[in-house]
């Protein structure tokens, strides 16, 4: 399975509801980067996807983008075949 990563910060439903579908998905662990505690990390994610909301999701080196684009992914069923690599 590949790695995920995800930036998120502490309160976000949004980040809650992407770590949901991965775990359903067979995701066991999610690197998670704390944007709201780091701002360096904060900079970076916006450098990396050029955008400044949270979650921002990646699977590998694949930026699947946000928990609607993941969950989209995820419905069209594209989402198993990218975990699996």
């Amino acid at each position: 399975m590949q790695a995920v990563k995800m930036y998120t910060t502490a309160f976000c439903p949004y980040c809650v509801r992407a770590k949901q579908i991965l775990n359903s998905r067979g995701v066991e662990q999610i690197e998670e980067i704390r944007i709201d505690s780091d701002l360096q990390a904060r900079d970076q994610m916006m450098q990396i996807t050029g955008r400044r909301t949270v979650p921002q999701i990646f699977v590998g080196d694949t930026h699947v983008g946000g928990c609607d684009d993941l969950m989209a992914l995820d419905a069209k069923g594209g989402l198993l075949p990218l975990l699996q690599g």
